[in-house]
């Protein structure tokens, strides 16, 4: 819309509307002037179907009452509302103002359901019905759409029903993650790694921290290249919450397994962003779909990563 920010549409919009409102005005006053005498012809000249002419009558009384209501409701309406311009309208009603009454209004009757868990603990919202019922409606709203609806995930989006947290699964964390987004960020390795077959070499080692299937020989010479990643994933291989560095030496890959897949992140980097929900949900609420969360997570139990 910014093609249409200059100052003249607003003037453009209410001359048009003005001018309108006028044309029917004089409509209807030349359509009462006009009146068919006894000796002419009574009809428009107009015929269908051989014998069905079109009367020249004038209108009815009745829908000239609603026509002269229709342009004096819309007088009134421009000169109590905005219609004009910059003209605010009598009444200083704005569509902006009424949303936030409304926000607001929404957000005292919200507040009255969340009260009752005020207090709680998160193991106690983790085990109370209406805690979890309301957590997962909030989950199928605001979370389902990247995680799933059996909270599982996918390529790229975590899986939530099982123990494996990158930025820690403890309630102050998960509420973290969700008040505030995540921002994962894999810079591209492969220059201070070295040549193509080192990559390779290194994506084989990294295979070998998990027991996954893989070359030794070559896992064996890309374990020194392995001090370009351990800033991030730790000299161990087992990541760090602080930065989400995922854990090398379990079995969860979240942007896919296997030699050709690990080469391609290491090459080429990885982002992923995870949105931050506080714009859209109260404080109250990211409390209870947090313990939510939590519950998934083997069999409800709070993870410690």
């Amino acid at each position: 819309m910014s093609d249409f920010s200059h100052g003249i549409w607003p003037l453009l919009v209410a001359g048009i509307t003005l001018v309108s409102i006028a044309a029917c005005l004089l409509l209807l006053w030349f359509s009462g002037k006009v009146r068919v005498s006894a000796g002419q012809d009574p009809t428009t000249g107009h015929v269908w179907d051989e014998d069905l002419q079109e009367m020249n009558n004038p209108l009815p009384r009745w829908w000239v009452g609603l026509f002269i209501i229709t342009v004096v409701f819309a007088i009134g309406y421009l000169v109590l509302f905005p219609g004009l311009g910059s003209f605010t309208g009598k009444l200083g009603w704005s569509s902006a103002e009424q949303h936030q009454i409304e926000v607001r209004k929404s957000a005292e009757e919200v507040s009255k359901i969340y009260a009752q868990f005020k207090g709680m603990t998160p193991e106690q919202m983790g085990a109370n019905p209406a805690a979890q019922a309301i957590g997962e409606r909030l989950f199928m709203n605001n979370c389902a759409q990247c995680h799933g609806s059996d909270a599982r995930g996918s390529k790229g989006f975590p899986n939530l029903a099982d123990a494996d947290w990158l930025y820690g699964g403890q309630h102050t964390q998960i509420v973290e993650s969700i008040t505030n987004g995540r921002m994962g960020n894999m810079p591209a390795l492969a220059a201070a790694v070295g040549s193509a077959d080192d990559v390779r070499n290194l994506a084989h080692y990294v295979l070998s921290l998990s027991g996954s299937p893989h070359d030794s020989v070559r896992a064996l010479a890309g374990k020194p290249k392995f001090a370009t990643c351990a800033a991030c994933h730790g000299v161990d291989g087992k990541g760090n919450v602080a930065l989400g560095a995922p854990n090398l030496t379990d079995d969860v890959w979240l942007h896919g397994w296997g030699e050709a897949a690990i080469v391609s992140i290491v090459t080429q980097g990885k982002v992923n962003a995870m949105p931050a929900q506080s714009a859209k949900l109260t404080e109250s609420q990211i409390q209870v779909l947090a313990a939510y969360v939590a519950t998934l997570s083997s069999g409800g139990k709070q993870a410690t990563r």
